[in-house]
């Protein structure tokens, strides 16, 4: 028979039940909150404010109201807490609250009726700036009243003016303190009224020895580098950086990631946009944010650009990724990455927005951006200090234009002096005259004047105003007619230019060079062949005639100019072209005979080449892109200058 219970005998059993102590666990409490400081020296690296409150209360110089302002996690609450317990201690120390006394322990378990704290994000109305302000005239069991606002800058324009009256003169028993992450949104009016300090990211040395000094009073068991990684999130952040450590301790194991961060690194370091798309989709796969592992890889390449350019501010070694990383590469990425960070903000999809960062990165060559310029050049002028001798150029080939050796103001060093020319052999089987000397291509802005040629490179002019001749005598004249030419030292076997460059070299460089007996026959020719051998196409066999003394000299100059043997053959042309004649540019100073009438070119070749050999003033042909008439004008008028404009 089963036995019923009446309402007074059960909750006799409840009395009874509740006399037995039960015993219960202690509250678990997160590491940031179980080692919050409760001393001003507990406070780490924020020394600057804390040897200030500490002087202030001791020698009883406390303002009326303080503003702290400062990133998160960086220390003013518990700052104002201190400030709070220092100003009612009982037993204060040389300014620092002993932490044993009554008021200690109850503003350390937040039931002090001197402390009122008030959450400005979430009381940011004028009604409750009203009750606090109605309130701060009370009197209260300590010393002091503190109220402490914290995120000041939340308060509405309204609460914000309903503090102002009171806190410019508040009782002489309230002091304010003021707390923000943001200063600059907070009301100038409510800055002026306050002793503004600003609290600093802790360094990663003092942050550093804070996780150990914690991890070890906590005796937490820590898988191996998990100080580096909470340091590392924690950012600068000693809540953040606790945060990290707790839940690091809490889960057993190290999920750091930092391998695919040193993959994207070393992606961007080789130019490797797959490497980089492969690294981005792994990390996507483990369910990262792309904007935090875009946060994370801006720290990492922090971190190479200190080890690049100094190692003595970077704590511990440099990501091992980051060394083939030059300055002008990482500073680019942190500014491609940081503004793809603003971007994600309001992207569909900020996934793709990382990739196209990575791959912008990863490819300079895509992006025109000043700073992938400024990357490309970097890596050209790395190339060039590490080659030895210089830049071989082709043979022929003009150099790039540049300013003049020992110009005055040029950022560029004197070039050095140009290598000596091919050691010439003599040859018994040639019977015309020698090859002129090696050709010298023109300057950048064309052909030079007269009178600026002759000032750079010939000697003082003679009395009467003409140029004195260049010192020593010219192979080319001195030689007696019929005497052997030299010939160039035998090279290697090498191929022959394409007519196309052999044209360009005729036109710009050899042909202006020549004496004018040979600029006035072959001027009327033209190069139609130079596969094997080169083929100079004149109009008709009278010019044939006059070219074939003259072929070995021309051949001689081509050779020199092209640095090897070219061997060259006459014809006649059966369909001319005007195209690839330099004579008829007024540079050349060739006149051109008619093709079907062989008499008027022989008397003019006759006058040229009595010029040539007769007259002693005549210049050496030696001056690149200087005409021989404007040389002849000059020697009929002594005296005269030639004026370019």
């Amino acid at each position: 028979m089963t036995e019923l219970s009446s309402p007074s005998a059960a909750a006799s059993r409840a009395e009874a039940d509740a006399s037995v102590p039960v015993e219960s666990e202690p509250a678990f409490h997160s590491l940031y909150r179980r080692f919050r400081p409760q001393r001003f020296a507990e406070v780490r690296g924020q020394e600057h404010v804390t040897m200030a409150l500490r002087n202030a209360v001791r020698d009883g110089r406390v303002a009326h109201a303080y503003l702290f302002s400062g990133p998160r996690g960086t220390g003013k609450t518990s700052t104002a807490r201190i400030l709070a317990k220092a100003l009612n201690c009982e037993a204060l120390e040389a300014g620092e609250p002993c932490g044993r006394c009554a008021s200690c322990r109850a503003i350390a378990l937040g039931t002090s009726f001197d402390v009122h704290e008030l959450d400005a994000a979430s009381s940011n109305g004028v009604d409750a700036m009203r009750d606090l302000v109605a309130r701060a005239a009370l009197a209260s069991p300590g010393r002091w009243k503190v109220y402490i606002v914290d995120e000041v800058h939340m308060l509405s324009t309204a609460a914000s003016n309903a503090l102002l009256k009171t806190l410019e003169e508040p009782p002489d028993h309230v002091v304010f303190v003021l707390a923000t992450t943001d200063p600059q949104k907070v009301l100038p009016t409510v800055r002026s009224r306050t002793q503004h300090y600003e609290f600093r990211l802790l360094a990663e040395d003092v942050l550093g020895e804070l996780l150990e000094n914690v991890a070890e009073r906590a005796q937490l068991e820590l898988p191996e580098g998990a100080l580096g990684a909470a340091m590392r999130k924690g950012r600068g952040s000693a809540r953040d950086a606790l945060s990290a450590l707790d839940q690091v301790a809490a889960a057993g194991i190290l999920d750091d990631e930092g391998d695919l961060l040193e993959a994207m690194v070393t992606a961007i370091a080789a130019e490797d946009s797959t490497a980089a798309l492969v690294a981005i989709a792994a990390a996507m796969r483990r369910g990262r944010d792309p904007q935090q592992v875009a946060v994370e890889l801006i720290e990492l390449l922090r971190r190479a650009f200190f080890g690049l350019v100094a190692p003595a501010l970077l704590a511990g070694a440099p990501p091992g990724a980051a060394r083939d990383l030059g300055t002008a590469k990482t500073v680019r990425a942190m500014e491609v990455l940081g503004t793809a960070i603003v971007a994600m903000r309001e992207a569909p999809e900020p996934r793709v927005t990382l990739e196209t960062a990575l791959i912008r990165l990863a490819n300079p060559a895509a992006d025109d951006s000043p700073a992938a310029l400024a990357e490309r050049v970097e890596r050209l002028e790395r190339r060039l200090a590490a080659l030895e001798g210089g830049i071989a150029t082709r043979p022929g080939t003009p150099s790039a234009p540049g300013p003049a050796p020992g110009r005055a103001g040029s950022p560029f060093p004197a070039r050095p002096a140009p290598a000596e020319p091919p050691v010439a052999t003599e040859s018994p089987a040639a019977e015309s005259p020698a090859a002129e000397p090696p050709a010298v291509p023109p300057s950048p802005a064309g052909r030079p004047a007269l009178g600026a040629f002759r000032r750079r490179s010939e000697s003082p002019a003679a009395p009467g105003g003409a140029a004195a001749p260049p010192p020593g005598p010219d192979p080319a004249r001195s030689r007696p007619s019929g005497a052997p030419a030299p010939r160039l030292a035998p090279t290697e076997p090498a191929a022959v230019p394409s007519r196309d460059e052999i044209v360009t070299a005729w036109g710009d460089h050899v042909f202006p060079r020549l004496r004018p007996k040979v600029r006035a026959v072959f001027g009327a020719g033209r190069f139609v062949e130079a596969s094997g051998e080169v083929v100079f196409a004149v109009p008709n066999q009278a010019h044939l005639n006059h070219a074939a003394a003259l072929t070995e000299e021309v051949r001689a100059a081509l050779s020199t100019h092209f640095g090897r043997e070219l061997p060259l053959r006459l014809a006649v042309d059966a369909a001319p072209a005007d195209r690839d004649r330099p004579a008829a540019s007024p540079q050349a100073g060739a006149p051109v005979a008619p093709e079907d009438s062989a008499a008027p070119l022989e008397e003019e070749v006759d006058e040229l080449a009595e010029l040539d050999e007769n007259d002693p003033g005549a210049p050496p042909p030696t001056a690149p892109g200087v005409s021989w008439a404007e040389e002849s004008l000059l020697r009929a008028f002594p005296g005269t200058e030639e004026v370019t404009p």
